[in-house]
């Protein structure tokens, strides 16, 4: 008879589990292989008298001589005990002929987006006539190829999941071309918005996460690759900045005009082919990447909350209210959003099983200030309502305002019971994770439900 292993068992080897998903040219099956001998040593370790947690360290141990993965595991998880028992001697590396291979695969997808984007000028559209078109079907131009990379790294190619994922896009396209949106309206700008929000959540998210969605690990594995593609994004777009700057101006020394070059190719196609570029090298450079995340969200989570407290005084010392106009609505839920992308980013980037620290009092001066700026927010969206009535814009506004309050206000509760040593942050993360669906849901209702509630103005 099998032992009972406890709920701290079954965490490590969901986290073991979640690692070995992660790693290039392994796919669900062989993980799902690998785990089964695993638990198997366990439970003969287990029957021999040694504790769960004793019997999944030597397990691991096994591992490490029988699979490079396991030993990479325990290098990269450098704070937990299996590091000493596995990781020396190990040779893993990820320059091998696969990685090369992925290398090769991303390219080729990146050089497919960058056509993509192109392919509608052969139809007679063009980006700057044509701006609304593009607006509302970006996302088809960059979306569906990122998902074929991860479809393509998981293992998905051919299964009835993919299948699904394509369905979503050809209902996303159809909604987002086939509804008569009134030229310059509010619901057509709202529908741009939203559209890549509900696909990636929904779609990007299931693809990237390989049939783990419904797993708290796996949503937060997906919430730190997000944040982890961002991050080589900027980067990868200010040095194509640098790029093309200086491009500009040694061919301007030959009295050659390039900018027309820039505008209509290099920087349509090189704005899509990063996306999948990035995607690539938050897989390939983890180890790198995460020793940069947690130091910038360290870095600008007291900023912000500076920030947001000297803005809430500034308003209460001089009694001026919040300007609800659209840019300034846009503008601040766009600030709202920034500041949930540095709490989830930073949940994210830390070790669960450590205590309090002065920097979770940071994160709850964050929360509770940009609460409050929320609050305020609300205040001043329903006295506008209430005066000229509901719009697009101003509903949307007032929707998300509110998923916004409720997370921020329950994340609140929960950062103050850890620090109180009434919770574990495992709860936090349950809630944080939990709750991602919910931004997709109301990003489909906007797209799908708006357009035709409100006359498609």
């Amino acid at each position: 008879m099998k032992p009972d292993h406890s709920a701290d068992l079954e965490a490590q080897i969901a986290e073991w589990r979640s690692f070995l998903l992660r790693r290039q040219a392994i796919h669900s099956v062989d993980v799902a292989e690998l785990e089964d001998h695993l638990r198997e040593q366990i439970d003969v370790l287990a029957e021999a008298g040694l504790a769960p947690d004793e019997a999944f360290l030597v397990a691991v141990k096994r591992m490490g001589a029988l699979d490079a993965l396991s030993a990479e595991f325990a290098r990269e998880h450098s704070e937990r005990l299996w590091k000493q028992l596995v990781a020396a001697g190990a040779g893993a590396t990820e320059d091998g002929p696969g990685a090369r291979k992925e290398g090769f695969v991303a390219v080729a997808l990146a050089v497919l987006a960058a056509l993509l984007i192109k392919l509608p000028p052969l139809f007679g559209l063009d980006f700057t006539s044509d701006g609304a078109f593009y607006a509302r079907n970006l996302s088809f131009f960059v979306l569906p190829v990122l998902t074929g990379y991860f479809a393509w790294k998981r293992g998905m190619l051919g299964s009835t999941a993919l299948r699904w994922l394509g369905v979503a896009f050809v209902g996303a396209a159809v909604f987002a071309n086939v509804y008569p949106f009134e030229p310059g309206g509010s619901t057509e700008a709202l529908t741009a918005l939203h559209l890549p929000i509900a696909l990636w959540v929904a779609v990007i998210g299931a693809a990237y996460v390989g049939g783990r969605w419904r797993e708290s690990a796996g949503r937060m594995d997906f919430i730190r690759f997000s944040g982890e593609l961002f991050i080589y994004y900027v980067l990868i777009a200010l040095g194509g900045g640098v790029l093309m700057v200086f491009s500009a101006l040694i061919f301007q020394a030959i009295g050659v005009d390039i900018e027309p070059l820039f505008e209509s190719w290099v920087l349509p196609c090189g704005a899509a082919g990063a996306v999948i570029i990035a995607s690539w090298l938050v897989e390939a450079k983890k180890s790198v990447i995460e020793n940069m995340g947690p130091v910038l969200t360290r870095l600008f989570t007291p900023l912000f909350a500076i920030m947001l407290l000297a803005f809430l005084g500034t308003m209460l010392w001089t009694g001026a209210g919040i300007n609800i106009e659209r840019e300034v609505l846009i503008a601040f839920d766009l600030l709202l959003v920034l500041v949930l992308a540095l709490v989830l980013y930073s949940i994210s980037a830390r070790d669960p099983q450590s205590g309090p620290s002065a920097f979770d009092v940071v994160q709850v001066v964050l929360i509770a200030s940009a609460l409050a700026a929320d609050a305020v927010a609300l205040q001043a969206i329903g006295a506008r309502i209430s005066e000229f009535g509901f719009t697009p814009n101003r509903v949307a506004a007032l929707g998300m305002n509110l998923i916004l309050l409720v997370n921020l206000a329950w994340s609140a509760v929960l950062y103050v019971r850890f620090l109180g040593a009434r919770s574990t942050f495992s709860a936090i993360e349950r809630w944080q994770t939990g709750y991602v669906p919910v931004y997709a849901l109301w990003a489909a209702l906007v797209v799908i439900a708006f357009p035709p509630l409100f006359g498609f103005a």
